[in-house]
């Protein structure tokens, strides 16, 4: 009978992982991309010695110079 090669669909079958992977972290970094970017802006302020300002929507949040007492 006919050899079948097992080679291509294991390589289809890991294309296919990696494209589900990839998914679902692209809709991960789309839905919580705001609150990771305020995340790090927050960081920063306070390694700038700066005031975190923040927003009504996730990731719009900025630094503020503080003001001296």
């Amino acid at each position: 009978m006919f050899k079948l090669n097992k080679k291509g669909q294991a390589l289809v079958e890991y294309v296919l992982i990696i494209a589900l992977i990839t998914v679902v972290a692209v809709a991960g970094v789309k839905f919580l991309g705001g609150y990771i970017k305020d995340a790090i802006t927050k960081t920063s302020c306070s390694i700038m010695d700066q005031e975190y300002v923040q927003s009504k929507n996730p990731g719009e949040g900025t630094c503020k110079v503080k003001e001296l007492e």
